[in-house]
């Protein structure tokens, strides 16, 4: 079982994203931050794809760093993604997330603006792993 929701919070988008295990689970937060960008994913097309990488010195730096790549992508590539697939996630001595993102150029006559992300933040960050589950949830400061 994976997915996404977005939990309740005062000023920011609070995100838990899980699946049954952390590549999964960092496959959906990486959806929930184009599912933020994109007033409407579903218009998205997986057209072409981009390799993102990112690396931590902990499992919170490398969430961190993760999802400030894939917001770098949409803010200086203007590229958004409809599909986040986690190829190699290293989570001993060096921390290291290599994967793709399915998507296209951002397009104002096709894709309705979301809300503006400024910058994940490490405030309520979580990165849980336990039988045979993981969670991460996070904070996106808008």
């Amino acid at each position: 079982m994976r997915g996404r929701r977005f939990l309740d919070h005062t000023s920011d988008i609070y995100v838990e994203a899980f699946g049954s295990n952390l590549k999964e689970a960092f496959e959906e937060a990486g959806m929930a931050i184009f599912e933020t960008l994109v007033g409407n994913p579903e218009s998205i097309s997986p057209a072409s794809k981009r390799v993102v990488e990112a690396e931590g010195y902990d499992l919170l730096s490398l969430l961190y760093e993760w999802l400030e790549k894939l917001l770098l992508l949409f803010e200086i590539d203007r590229f958004v993604g409809c599909r986040v697939i986690v190829e190699e996630l290293n989570e001993s001595e060096a921390f290291r997330v290599k994967g793709e993102v399915w998507g296209e150029l951002y397009d104002e006559t096709r894709h309705r603006p979301g809300t503006h992300v400024k910058s994940p933040t490490y405030w309520l960050m979580e990165v849980k792993k336990e039988d045979g589950k993981a969670l991460v949830r996070f904070v996106l400061d808008i």
